[in-house]
């Protein structure tokens, strides 16, 4: 499980492989000059709730991870994550969709989504 840090004082746990396409999302909306919000929901353990931060150039940001290996990108979760963050509502964490080129979960019934 890795660690968003934030100005130092604002932490939480993101497993590693989610930090590391919200670490590539990130670095490319500051690259662009694109301030955000990123919101979170906290664990229930630390009390719930939510937790907002706006995101800009001057951020003091530290993205730790818990293991040094790199994981595949997911070209499809890294846009979907970067659309999240050019809404309204700014960036959240989204369930990582399966590869366009993975054969679709079997639902049993042909058309019919399943909820994540």
């Amino acid at each position: 499980m890795g660690k968003f840090i934030y100005e130092g004082i604002v932490r939480v746990d993101i497993e590693d492989r989610a930090l590391q396409h919200l670490q590539l999302v990130i670095a490319a909306k500051l690259r662009r000059g694109e301030p955000f919000a990123f919101t979170w929901r906290e664990d229930p353990s630390t009390g719930g709730g939510r937790t907002s931060v706006w995101v800009h150039r001057r951020s003091s940001m530290v993205f730790k991870y818990d293991t040094s290996r790199t994981n595949a990108i997911n070209r499809d979760w890294i846009e979907a994550l970067a659309f999240v963050a050019s809404s309204p509502a700014g960036l959240h964490l989204i369930p990582e969709p399966a590869p366009a080129d993975a054969p679709a979960p079997a639902t049993g019934h042909p058309g019919v989504l399943t909820e994540v």
